[in-house]
């Protein structure tokens, strides 16, 4: 893309009140950005009000800085071997299934070794900011096991959940494998990382996948925003897995947009007691797919599993017997002790045994919780 033409498209986006809608209008009407601000008043007004036609005629004040930034930022590839691109409505690489959704994006900013028309199977894996330690387990094993099985995990780069998706599509591919891990849909420009914890995750995302934005350069982590990308995250993926979810959840609006698109969601259910688990049952209640493993997945998407996906594994530790006395459910370590007989020593020690096995997790207020490592 030329830089006159990239000013074109970044003065369409910065005029007020003309919005996705208003500038997919024009562009029907009278092709490339370019040539509006070239058409007669009469012509714009057939599609537009006069203030919005007033706006259009008049060239934003953070055009200049916002081109010369945008520019910089595309020509960075250069010095630091990271791929950047613009992807704008109407280019032969627009994602096809972007086309489908419900106001799409006019712009798409890019960054990674990969690029979208490598993005043939997907499943978005979303949930929680604050899951419990069993959801974190479980979305790491599950996108560890999606991308084995060929599939790239799409997800929104946040705390908690999303992160855990990443990292685990990350560990499904080998370093110098050249496939299309996961793709991550932040809610900023992507000269910037939110949350900034997760910005060694994504260079990582990087070199093994794709950082996706439909903010310009410089906007900063607005809460509206992160609503909106999900119907993106829904949008390149065939189908969603909400690992957990409270009932009201960012994650309930992207399987909500999975469905209007027609895509399959599937739900993990948890204890009948974790608050992050009643968003997924009640979209299992709503018809999305139950799911205790990664098989339920790869059937429901006609996906063949891959010989190498990880089984579940026979626990044979000497404390077995305690991981049944655990179930799955948080539980205090006086309830624990009644219900196996040891005595608070003996009982402890297998419990830290446990932690450092990964098989049980310590939580806040003196609980426990079993985890299930591999699904």
């Amino acid at each position: 893309m030329e830089r006159a033409e990239l000013g074109a498209w970044l003065r369409l986006t910065l005029t007020p009140g003309i919005g996705n809608e208003g500038a997919r209008k024009l562009l029907a009407a009278f092709g490339l950005p370019q040539t509006l601000w070239q058409q007669p008043t009469a012509a714009l007004r057939q599609l537009l009000s006069a203030a919005q036609v007033d706006a259009l005629r008049s060239e934003p004040d953070q055009l200049a800085p916002l081109l010369t930034r945008t520019w910089n930022w595309l020509q960075t590839a250069q010095t630091d071997g990271v791929a950047r691109r613009i992807v704008v409505l109407g280019d032969a690489d627009y994602p096809a299934s972007l086309l489908r959704i419900d106001d799409p994006p006019l712009i798409l900013y890019l960054m990674g070794q990969a690029t979208l028309a490598e993005l043939t199977q997907s499943i978005a894996v979303v949930g929680s900011r604050n899951p419990s330690p069993q959801g974190v387990a479980n979305a790491r094993n599950f996108a560890r096991a999606l991308g084995q099985a060929g599939l790239t995990v799409v997800s929104g780069l946040a705390l908690g959940i999303d992160g855990a998706a990443h990292e685990g599509a990350l560990e499904s591919v080998a370093p110098d494998t050249q496939r299309l891990a996961t793709v991550a849909v932040v809610g900023t420009g992507l000269d910037q990382v939110y949350p900034r914890r997760h910005r060694e995750l994504a260079q990582r995302i990087a070199r093994n996948g794709l950082l996706v934005s439909e903010y310009p350069l410089g906007t900063p982590p607005l809460s509206a925003n992160f609503p909106r990308r999900n119907r993106i995250i829904a949008g390149l993926a065939q189908g969603t897995l909400v690992v957990e979810a409270a009932l009201k959840s960012g994650s309930l609006i992207t399987a909500r947009l999975s469905t209007e698109q027609g895509k399959d969601v599937f739900a993990i259910p948890g204890s009948i007691h974790l608050t992050q688990a009643r968003g997924c049952h009640a979209l299992i209640k709503q018809g999305a797919k139950l799911v205790e493993s990664v098989q339920d997945v790869l059937e429901e998407m006609k996906i063949d599993s891959p010989a190498d996906a990880p089984a579940r594994d026979d626990l044979s530790t000497p404390a077995q017997g305690l991981l049944d006395f655990l179930g799955f459910d948080p539980v205090g370590l006086d309830a624990l002790q009644a219900r196996c007989g040891l005595d608070m020593a003996d009982l402890q020690a297998q419990l830290m045994a446990l932690e450092l096995e990964g098989q049980v997790a310590r939580l806040p207020g003196g609980l426990f919780q079993r985890l299930m490592t591999d699904r």
